[in-house]
């Protein structure tokens, strides 16, 4: 992914929150007909040490894990906001006229080799903290073991557990920080103006990307 300077995003922190927000993932690997792309959630273990890593599922018919290759790596991708930043939001539009249209979005790549746990168990374990993980915001949350045992179990025969040991991962957040100040704050202000889910998502990016470039130079 090429990324710039100035839209790198290293602190693991931050890979983190947004990997947890974000989890629903796509994952390329390389396979018997070629790329193949599978959209699956995966969940990010906690105490997994210094090398974070995702587990999920998929169905048993799917021939990902069956053509995984742990000797190669695949590629996840965690697709965080993004908006539309229209010339017209910026402030110098009216000095220059040197303007143009861009798109504001925030991306994970993660990569390392795709490992396969074929365990009841573990599948079960998986699937429940991926649900708590989702479900812990919500009036009445439902857990796993809310549906009948022998319903779940007979799913579970029905999938494949994934693991993915990350070896590296990547975050680029391009939220206008490339812009003079006076362009952030009135793309800031345009997106607030809009009052839409996305463009709250990422007005929230743009202002949490000013607060770092303030706190950085005040120290």
């Amino acid at each position: 992914m090429y990324c710039p300077d100035a839209f790198a995003e290293t602190r693991p922190e931050i890979l983190r929150a947004l990997i947890q927000s974000h989890p629903l993932a796509t994952l390329v690997s390389l396979g018997g007909h070629g790329l193949e792309a599978n959209h699956i959630p995966l969940y990010l273990a906690p105490d997994t040490g210094s090398q974070p890593v995702l587990q999920g599922h998929v169905a048993r018919a799917n021939p990902l894990w069956q053509e995984a290759n742990s000797n190669a790596e695949v590629l996840v991708i965690f697709q965080g906001p993004e908006h539309y930043i229209s010339p017209s939001w910026y402030a110098t539009k009216a000095e220059t006229g040197k303007v143009v249209p861009t798109w504001n979005y925030v991306v994970i790549h993660a990569y390392g080799p795709l490992q396969v746990r074929d365990d009841p168990a573990w599948i079960r374990q998986q699937m429940s903290a991926l649900t708590a993980q989702q479900e812990k915001n919500l009036p009445l949350p439902w857990q796993v073991e809310d549906a009948p045992h022998d319903f779940t179990e007979q799913l579970i025969q029905q999938v494949v557990g994934i693991e993915i040991p990350i070896s590296r991962w990547q975050g680029k957040w391009k939220v206008s920080q490339n812009q003079p100040r006076l362009n952030r704050d009135s793309v800031l202000t345009h997106l607030e103006q809009c009052h839409q889910p996305d463009s709250e998502a990422m007005a929230e990016q743009v202002r949490n990307r000013l607060a770092d470039s303030k706190n950085r130079s005040s120290q």
